[in-house]
Parts: structure tokens; C-alpha cells; sequence
């Protein structure tokens, strides 16, 4: 038995891919004291606790992303994906009779446990709370983990798409890049999130914009 802690990065953003980790060790007591939640540290900070991490003789643990087109399909929900990429991270390293716990995405944490829940073909305790990064270290470990991975690709994405920001709506620079992006090319940038109300806010914008130049 061991214990397996799942979170999320990059649920909320209009640009990028959403990435999901799992990680698993035997005891709480294999994790380097250092682990906190991954929102509380630098980036610099949260890559030197991931090397840690790995070096832990008894850690495993499986990223999985959620693509754009995967994100913007027509049919999809957000919550939905999230669980099931956490069914799919769970089930490469996860066995018989292990505790996992989630950082619930979902208003409703027992709806969210469920989900997870169905897509898992071992039998396993699983613990869905709000904001168990912050209450589970193992958790936090996994938000960390999930996060290196979210800024690994969002730094790649920045070599094709210069001054892009963060890929948050909050962050003016991101909303300052789509804005001039489509006012040079007409169409929303292949690394923005087209289903996003962000998006479509901003498409409307450029979209009255060029009526009133016509007027």
C-alpha cells in the first residue's frame, strides 16, 4: 500500500495545454520536508523540490496532458477532462489497495471523487477535498510536479509566440498579446483556447472594431 497524490495546472488559463500529475511514494515520510503548495514558491524554488522528488528511492508518478483541441471540442467540460486525466495518471502507477488523494476539481468533491472513481480499474481509497494541495503534502508534491510541467510548456510556447504573458486572462499581458495578434492576422493564435470566453471576447471586440472603421 502506499499513498498517491493528484493535482492540476493549467485549468484556468486561455492559452496552452492543461497538465495533470500524479504522485505516488510509500510513505508521507519519503517526501523531502520541503514540500509546500506549489502557488506559496518561485518557479526556480518549485523545480529544485521536483528534482528532489524524483531522486525519492520509492516515487513514481505519470503527467498527462490535455490538449487544446482536446479542451475546444465541441462536447467537452472541463471538470470532466480534468477527472479523467487524473483516472489516467492514476492508473499507470497505481495498486491494489493504495489511498489517493485529489485536489477536488469540482464544485462538488464527491461528484469529482466518483468520476475519478470510473475511469480506474483498481481498487483504491480515493480522498477529494477542496484545496488538498494545502493540506496534504503529497498533494502538494503533485501540484508542484504538475506545475513544472505547465511552465516547461508554456516556456515553449513563448519561443513561437513572443510576449504572451503567463497565458492567464488576469494577466494583461497575455489579453494585450491575443488583441495584437488577431489585429495582424485576423484569427486567434494556435495556442489560445478558441472556446474560452476570453477568446470570444476578444474576437468580438476586433470583430466591432472593424464595423466601426466601415461605418
Amino acid at each position: 500500500m502506499a499513498i498517491i497524490g493528484v493535482d492540476e495546472a493549467g485549468k484556468g488559463p486561455v492559452i496552452g495545454s492543461m497538465f495533470v500529475v500524479a504522485a505516488r511514494v510509500q510513505s508521507e515520510e519519503d517526501l523531502p520536508d520541503d514540500v509546500v503548495d506549489s502557488k506559496k514558491i518561485t518557479a526556480r524554488r518549485r523545480e529544485e523540490i521536483a528534482d528532489k522528488l524524483v531522486e525519492v528511492e520509492s516515487f513514481s508518478m505519470s503527467a498527462q496532458e490535455v490538449t487544446i483541441e482536446e479542451i475546444d471540442r465541441p462536447d467537452s467540460n472541463m471538470n470532466i477532462l480534468t477527472a479523467e486525466a487524473h483516472a489516467r495518471a492514476i492508473s499507470e502507477i497505481a495498486e491494489n489497495g493504495d489511498y489517493i488523494y485529489v485536489d477536488a476539481a469540482d464544485v462538488n468533491p464527491e461528484r469529482f471523487a466518483t468520476r475519478v472513481l470510473d475511469g480506474l480499474d483498481v481498487e483504491v481509497q480515493i480522498i477529494s477535498e477542496h484545496k488538498a494541495d494545502q493540506k496534504y503534502p503529497i498533494v502538494s508534491a503533485a501540484s508542484i510536479l504538475a506545475k513544472v510541467a505547465r511552465d516547461s510548456h508554456v516556456s515553449d510556447l513563448a519561443k513561437t509566440y513572443e510576449n504572451m504573458g503567463s497565458g492567464y486572462p488576469s494577466d494583461s499581458r497575455t489579453i494585450d498579446f491575443l488583441e495584437r495578434y488577431i489585429l495582424e492576422n485576423g484569427t486567434l493564435p494556435n495556442c489560445a483556447r478558441k472556446s474560452w470566453k476570453t477568446s470570444k471576447d476578444i474576437m468580438g471586440r476586433n470583430a466591432q472594431k472593424s464595423i466601426e472603421e466601415w461605418d
